[in-house]
């Protein structure tokens, strides 16, 4: 792996036990990726340093959390659900996954992604706002965990309907990093009053190659026109079955658009979502994002554009699959 992180002055939030921490938690994770060029040590070698990353984390948490309850800070219990969330959720199933592919190189590059991007994220947002004093409006709008419970359950059913996939939550208060290649889907409904709901879809290639692929018999390893067009059509499949949970979304009119990572990266951060939902399917991730606003959105977003004949045999597998799951329910 080529890749390194690069401590900057922008990191150093101006507490010296949080600043210390988060240069050795950033040393780990450069060790971590260049693991491979050890040859036949590496697995031993990765198994240890991710059980250090881990040990270090979460005596770092404790540290962090102290000090904010010693200068009372305000948005102590949000930072500390996500903290939670990161220990209790994203942390442990990491792991399960780096175990149960034997520390393969996408399940370290998957752990590599998730960690980097959140460690980043959070020093750059949470971590920088204890000193200012202010709460991250991100996550103002949140719900609480027994909402993001029963949606995550409902996804996981979905994609085990639609795909025939084991799913397991793997984050959710997922930030928007880049966890691999993949196609991100945008789909904003338009109610009658006039309110925008907007979903943010993050298929991972090989989870489209492996399950879409395989379907319209595409004999490329990487994702080209005709499962894009795929991915468009199955990301509405998707949203359409999740909007029952939404009555007042059943007349609402649909606008969608394929973005770039930095497009992505640009709508997640410009409103507070209620749900931020990262899945591990087993043969890629999986990402389900969802806002509301009282606003129309400022942007114009184009048109889906269906390719008829792939989207045939698309539906097909949807439907044979769906099918199935009634019978097996």
């Amino acid at each position: 792996m080529e890749h390194r992180i690069v401590w900057n002055e922008q990191y150093n939030i101006g507490v010296d036990i949080i600043d210390r921490q988060h240069k050795k938690l950033f040393g780990i994770l450069n060790k971590l990726l260049n693991f491979g060029q050890l040859a036949e040590k590496s697995q031993w070698i990765c198994q240890e340093a991710i059980k250090y990353f881990k040990d270090h984390t979460l005596e770092h948490f404790q540290d962090e959390e102290t000090y904010m309850v010693s200068i009372d800070y305000p948005g102590f219990e949000m930072h500390k659900r996500i903290h939670s969330n990161f220990r209790d959720i994203t942390l442990p199933a990491l792991e399960r996954e780096l175990k149960r592919n034997d520390y393969s190189e996408n399940s370290v590059h998957h752990f590599l992604g998730v960690c980097t991007g959140w460690l980043i994220g959070h020093t750059l947002t949470e971590d920088l706002a204890i000193v200012s004093g202010e709460t991250i409006r991100q996550w103002d709008n949140l719900l609480p965990e027994e909402e993001q419970a029963i949606m995550g359950q409902t996804i996981i059913s979905q994609l085990n309907q639609m795909f025939q996939l084991d799913s397991r939550l793997i984050d959710n208060c997922y930030r928007g990093e880049q966890f691999g290649d993949g196609i991100y889907l945008r789909l904003i409904y338009i109610t009658e009053d006039e309110k925008s709901w907007e979903f943010l879809l993050v298929f991972e290639e090989p989870l489209i190659i492996s399950t879409l692929g395989s379907v319209i018999r595409s004999k490329s390893k990487a994702i080209n026109s005709m499962l894009m067009n795929a991915a468009k059509y199955t990301a509405i499949q998707f949203v359409e079955r999740i909007k029952r949970h939404f009555p007042s979304l059943e007349p609402a009119e649909m606008k969608g658009q394929l973005l770039t990572y930095e497009q992505f990266q640009k709508a997640f951060a410009r409103d507070c979502p209620q749900f931020s939902l990262l899945f591990d399917t087993g043969k890629g991730y999986f990402a389900f994002c969802m806002t509301t606003s009282d606003t129309l959105p400022s942007e114009e977003s184009e048109a889906l554009i269906i390719t008829e004949n792939a989207m045939d045999q698309v539906k097909k597998y949807l439907n044979r699959n769906e099918e199935a799951f009634r019978q097996n329910s």
